[in-house]
């Protein structure tokens, strides 16, 4: 009987043990900014990297739970918060101003802020038809 429960533990741990993690982020659109809300529990700002690449692309980097690796005499009974390295990626408008990207983290919280510009309509031309 006592293999039914571990079966079970086992089952609802899927992605426990992953090397890889998503934190979830929030964005949110505004009149004057894109705002990029990502919950990174317990890491500090020098361990989060967050990048536009690619032209249009934010990146936001890092890795969870590093601290809390397996130490020789220990016994791990459950792990269920999500640990290993992360990395989202978001392509950006082109009402984005890249070269404003503000980023700042609070109680486990980083907050990306991306100032918009008005992007301006395309001029059109109109082409007399002859013949």
């Amino acid at each position: 009987m006592a293999l039914i429960p571990q079966l079970l533990d086992d089952i609802f741990q899927i992605g426990s043990t992953n090397e890889t993690c998503n934190p979830r982020v929030d964005w949110k659109e505004t009149q004057e900014a894109h705002v990029f809300k990502a919950d990174l529990p317990g890491l500090k700002k020098e361990e989060v990297k967050v990048e536009v690449e690619q032209g249009r692309a934010l990146q936001i980097s890092g890795e969870i739970g590093a601290a809390d690796q397996k130490k020789e005499n220990e016994t791990w009974r459950r792990i269920e918060r999500p640990r290993g390295k992360f990395c989202r990626k978001f392509w950006l408008p082109e009402n984005a101003k890249l070269d404003e990207v503000k980023a700042c983290m609070e109680n486990g919280v980083l907050t990306v802020t991306i100032p918009k510009q008005e992007v301006k309509k395309p001029e059109v031309k109109t082409i007399e038809i002859t013949g």
